[in-house]
């Protein structure tokens, strides 16, 4: 890894990774970053910082991610490895492991996760951010949360260990601001530069810095009125998304009762040029956000107003019971051609939560494969982007399909519809077909969710 613009060795803690300001050019277009968190939002967002002529640290905790950085191997679809080589080589990006290689900044972007524990928002990793940056800020420095949370938590959550730990107030000697992440893996049209951002900050002038900052790496900043209402954006979105799925999830229990054909009425109905947007049933919803942000603002209007967001906690119902219902109608399948669920032998395609990516979390793919292991079912996997699956060891995982998979197959359920693979392959080969993505051609051997 180059090491142009390092402090000397002397002058910081053994194993320090520290980036200099470039000589007499730390301007506002020239700024000294740290991104808290190298994964699917903190990686790309470190890209497009160095791309703009910034210093940049990736602070990432986990040893084996920065090993893998610092070997210019990308385990992020998104940023191919040739880019982390080429920031490496530019010597304007360099990862630690501490604040303490990282030392001073301009700009501090937390972009850790924010998990569920118990069904409540668990804020530890934010809380362990703002611990860690503390001590460094300096008078004028700007520090962003970008991990979606509830309205509230960068005033009530960060700000006051901020604060506590660096001895400055927030607002008056140092800038704080929250910017939703907004990436969408897998997407090849919209990335994180051209994808509009909204920024917000704790004041008029914090506002103005986060702004400033970000105006140097996106196409396009949007100002939110405040801090809450930029956080209320980002789980409004995700909340949008989780309960018209969750809809459209129902709506094909009922009508596969009542012989209608959803995905032909789903066609129909977009091609209204107005008042209406598309969305699919499947197996469920995945990821990061969906299964998880809206419960967070579910669980502060209960904490808060103790009253139940009535559409929030019936999407939820809904869509965590869709991996059963998509088990039962892959055994209703196979009993209707005279096989049990119990010692079939079932090739399931894809794991990961959707197509084009490598990201399992919280993915019904999986939760499909386990309620399937759990009834008795002999499952092959098969997903192009996933390397290794630990969660159920006499689960087989191959990379790659082809016809001799497909044929040996009892059952081949299509849970995540990769573009890599050949569903014509898979119609042609297929004993019985169970499709959750309607991704494979029709035929007599075909049926969809």
């Amino acid at each position: 890894m180059q090491q142009s613009h390092l402090v000397p060795a002397d002058s910081v803690p053994a194993g320090a990774a520290v980036l200099a300001p470039p000589p007499d050019t730390c301007t506002t277009s020239s700024l000294r970053v740290v991104v808290l968190g190298q994964g699917y939002v903190g990686l790309p967002l470190a890209m497009e910082a160095v791309a703009a002529g910034h210093q940049v640290i990736g602070l990432e905790p986990d040893d084996r991610r920065r090993h893998r950085l610092d070997a210019s191997d990308s385990y992020v679809e998104d940023i191919p490895s040739e880019r982390i080589r080429a920031a490496l080589n530019s010597g304007r990006y360099a990862t630690a492991a501490s604040m303490a290689q990282a030392r001073a900044f301009d700009v501090a972007i937390i972009t850790v996760p924010t998990p569920l524990k118990d069904r409540a928002p668990d804020l530890s990793y934010v809380q362990r951010a703002a611990h860690m940056l503390g001590p460094w800020i300096t008078r004028g420095a700007v520090v962003v949360l970008e991990s979606t949370t509830y309205p509230g938590t960068t005033e009530e959550v960060l700000v006051p260990i901020l604060e506590r730990r660096s001895g400055l107030t927030a607002g008056t000697d140092f800038h704080v601001g929250f910017s939703p992440e907004r990436i969408d893996p897998g997407n090849a049209t919209w990335n994180f530069r051209n994808t509009p951002k909204v920024v917000s900050g704790l004041t008029s002038r914090c506002l103005e810095k986060v702004k400033g900052f970000y105006d140097l790496i996106v196409d396009r900043t949007i100002p939110a009125k405040g801090l809450r209402e930029a956080e209320l954006a980002k789980v409004l979105e995700n909340t949008f998304r989780h309960v018209n799925i969750a809809m459209l999830n129902e709506l094909a229990k009922f009508t596969n009762l009542l012989g209608v054909d959803v995905w032909d009425a789903i066609d129909l109905a977009s091609t209204k040029p107005f008042g209406y947007m598309p969305f699919r049933p499947g197996p469920g919803v995945g990821g990061h956000c969906l299964p998880i942000d809206p419960v967070y603002l579910s669980w502060q209007v209960k904490q808060e107003l103790g009253e139940s967001f009535r559409f929030i906690e019936l999407a939820n119902e809904v869509n965590d019971q869709q991996p059963a219902y998509v088990v039962q109608r892959l055994q209703d399948g196979l009993n209707a051609r005279g096989k049990a669920l119990n010692g079939a032998h079932v090739t399931v395609l894809g794991l990961t939560y959707k197509a084009g990516t490598s990201d399992v979390r919280e993915s019904p793919a999986a939760r499909v494969v386990h309620l399937l292991r759990a009834k008795g079912a002999e499952l092959l996997v098969v997903d192009p982007h996933v390397s290794e699956w630990h969660a159920l060891p006499d689960v087989r995982l191959v990379n790659n399909l082809d016809p001799a998979i497909v044929a040996a197959a009892d059952a081949v359920i299509v849970l995540t519809d990769h573009p890599e693979f050949d569903m014509q392959l898979v119609r042609e080969h297929a004993a019985y077909v169970f499709d959750t993505r309607r991704s494979v051609p029709a035929g007599a051997n075909v049926e969809l969710l």
